[in-house]
Order: C-alpha cells, then structure tokens, then sequence
C-alpha cells in the first residue's frame, strides 16, 4: 500500500477534546461500553430475525406476505449489523472482550467475516478515511466514481442511476464474492491483511458454510427452488440497499473531503488523525431518533470516527462536546439535518462525479 502518514506537529486538537470526553464519562459515572438501551435492542432485533426465519419456512401463507416478510427480515438484518455487530466489533459493545467477539460473529450470520471486516473498517478505514488509493470503503473503480481522482469512465455520467442497483446487490456481492476475492489474494485493496490463524481459517470457512445451509439449501428443500428463490432476492436487495445507503451518507456526499495516495509516492496528510476524520466524514438526520435507533447511531459518523471504542449509544450526548470542541478549533463539524438532504447530497455527489474532468 502507499505510505501514508499524519502531520501531527501541531496535533492538540484530539488531546483537548478526548480530555473533555473522558471528564463527561467520569463526572457521569458510565461506562463507554454499551447500557441496557443496547442490550434492549439485542434483545428485540436477533429474535425478531429468529422469528421471521422460522415463521417463512414453517408457516403456509400468500406470497404477498412470505415477500414483505422477506424484505422485512433484511431490515432486520440491517438493524442488527448496525446496532450489534458493528459495536461488536469495535470492542464497544461490552466490556468482555468475549461478549464482544461472540456478538462481532453475528457479521458471519450475514454472510460476511468477522476477521476480514475488523481488518478492512477497523484499521483500513477508520485510519485511512476517504483516501482514495488505500481506503476499500471508496474503491468501487471503474463501476463507480466517488472523488475527482479516480478514473472517469463514460458509464460514470449515468451511476447516479444506476448505483441503485449496485446498492441493492451490495450484500449479495459480499457474500458470494468479495470476502472470498480478499480471504484468497490476503490483502485488502492494495493492503496486505493480516495473517489469519488456523481459527480464523476454521471460522471463515464453516461459517461460508452454515451461511449456504441456512440461506440457501434449507429453504430450497423446505420451500421450493422458485419461492426461495424470490425471497432470498428480496431480502438481500433490502439488506444490501439499506447497508450501502447508511454507510455511504457518512463519507461520499458534498460536504466531506477526500485524499489521494499514489502507488509510488508517500502521502503526508496535511492535519493530526483526528482533523482529517472531521473533513471526511459526516453526520445525518442527528435529531431524528427513529433513525438514530435502527442506525446504531451510524448517523452520528463523526463521533464514531473519532471514539470508534465508544458504543453508539453515547453519541447524540457527546456530539454536544465534539461540535463545541470543532468551533473552538475553528474545524468544520459536518452534520446534514435529515436523511432525506443527506440522500439528496451523496446522489448529487455521484452524479457531479459522473461528469468528465473537464466538465466537473
């Protein structure tokens, strides 16, 4: 990967606001961790999806039903990717590191890899914010273009169409491909990965496999290969769509900046980490809690680039301290009021990245 390095010749900024962060929590007397308002919605989400999974394949009912129900589990499924595992997996969830990994495998229940992720958001993203060259979140070339040095290619002035589509089939991709395209060429993007123990090999590929039982073989042999068919469709079009849309308003809309590493040449980011996760990412809809609860407070990315450890049920609190902290720094602090404007901005966004360079 390119060498990329952070200026923090100047880095005060992230050592007053963490000073302030840490006084919230210690004058509170809470833990960073999750509370019961996040184990309530453990409690609620996985045996919602439990339910509706037993209820499609044991239950005779009209189409129209089986497919809301399909859709309604990716939701479901979303939600739990949003609120379980993704604090899971940043070690957030619980104070027990081994409630933490055995939550973090609900990813491997999705389809996905527990490893892989950790290593491609955790470390790839989370450190590498919109750096085009290195972070995997914005490396969809030639399918699709997200910052002004990526490669225009003339199907790019029609993707604010049809990233819909790619939107949709995002999770089915992930699963059938681009864990399995990462597990065998080790490395992520231009990233070499980790070394994976024997565990991690077991896990990965029994879980592959406990995923085409549950997913696909079961519900052909209970339901027919057409209704499963049409169902797993479904589902996995709403779960991909509702995954990429949440993600992509943090990071690819008008008001972020973004970074470019070449393959030969080292990169030094102009600001300390913690400046250039406030220019890359972006808050959405911050006062709209029914968002906030099925989001897993992924509408609040600039708290959760900057405290990934903190679970997402702190950051509507200490969003109060960050804004603060970014005008008293005089730092932008980007946070689009509603989901709808945020939606509005990524689409205007990918289509002014569809235009020609000379045009844009």
């Amino acid at each position: 990967m390119a060498k990329v390095s952070f200026n923090n010749s100047k880095a005060v900024f992230f050592a007053d606001l963490k000073q302030s962060v840490d006084q919230y929590f210690a004058q509170a007397s809470i833990r960073k961790t999750g509370n019961f308002r996040l184990y309530l919605k453990t409690i609620v989400l996985i045996p919602s999806a439990l339910l509706i999974y037993i209820l499609l394949l044991t239950v005779s009912m009209p189409a129209w039903l089986s497919i809301a129900l399909c859709a309604l589990l990716g939701v479901v499924f979303a939600s739990i990717g949003f609120n379980v595992m993704h604090d899971a997996n940043h070690g957030s969830y619980s104070s027990r590191k081994w409630v933490n990994n055995v939550l973090g495998y609900t990813i491997n229940a999705l389809g996905g890899n527990a490893f892989i992720w950790k290593f491609k958001h955790n470390i790839i993203h989370h450190t590498y914010t919109n750096v085009d060259g290195v972070d995997d979140d914005i490396a969809r070339s030639p399918l699709m273009r997200q910052c002004q040095t990526q490669l225009w290619k003339p199907a790019h002035k029609y993707q604010h169409i049809y990233v819909i589509f790619l939107y949709a089939i995002s999770s089915l991709a992930w699963a059938a491909y681009l864990d399995f395209d990462k597990y065998f060429k080790k490395k992520v993007n231009n990233t070499p990965m980790q070394k994976m123990s024997v565990t991690d090999h077991i896990v990965f590929w029994v879980s592959k496999l406990l995923y085409a039982f549950f997913y696909i073989a079961l519900p052909i042999w209970v339901l027919g290969f057409t209704p499963w068919l049409i169902g797993y469709l479904v589902m996995e079009i709403v779960l991909g769509f509702v995954l990429a849309i949440v993600f992509q308003l943090a990071h690819v809309v008008e008001e972020t900046a973004f970074e470019y590493a070449g393959p030969n040449e080292p990169l030094l980011i102009e600001n300390e980490w913690a400046v250039h996760q406030i220019k890359t990412t972006s808050n959405f809809a911050p006062r709209n809690k029914i968002i906030s609860w099925f989001a897993g407070g992924l509408n609040y990315q600039v708290e959760h680039h900057l405290f990934p450890r903190i679970s997402h049920i702190h950051y509507p609190a200490i969003s109060k301290i960050v804004k603060a902290k970014c005008a008293e720094h005089n730092l932008p602090y980007h946070s689009i009021e509603t989901m709808h404007a945020a939606i509005a901005s990524h689409f205007r966004m990918m289509k002014a990245m569809g235009r020609p360079p000379q045009m844009a």
